[in-house]
């Protein structure tokens, strides 16, 4: 079961599409307010490796809730603050 390993309040994106598409992407999208993963992002670990799974907030309010992203699950920025402070290294986290 994937459990929290790491958190962060300035996530960098990592999307292979976009890095080919636009070699300035290659290392990341730096974190801020153009970036994808929102204000923050909890990062998804299994059996003490990375599964590139995010919960992060969403600077598109569309996109919530949709199939838009690499597997990653996100939320109203708002509502994703909320949850960053309530949560720990270590949380199980059990998806459906």
């Amino acid at each position: 079961m994937p459990g929290l390993q790491s958190r962060d309040t300035a996530p960098q994106e990592h999307d292979p599409q976009r890095a080919v598409q636009d070699a300035r992407f290659a290392s990341g999208l730096p974190g801020g307010p153009g970036d994808p993963l929102g204000a923050r992002a909890l990062y998804l670990y299994r059996g003490g490796h990375d599964t590139m799974y995010r919960i992060h907030g969403s600077n598109g309010p569309t996109s919530v809730g949709r199939a838009v992203s690499n597997g990653c699950i996100r939320l109203l920025n708002a509502h994703f603050e909320d949850l960053y402070i309530r949560v720990s290294i270590g949380t199980p986290v059990y998806i459906q």
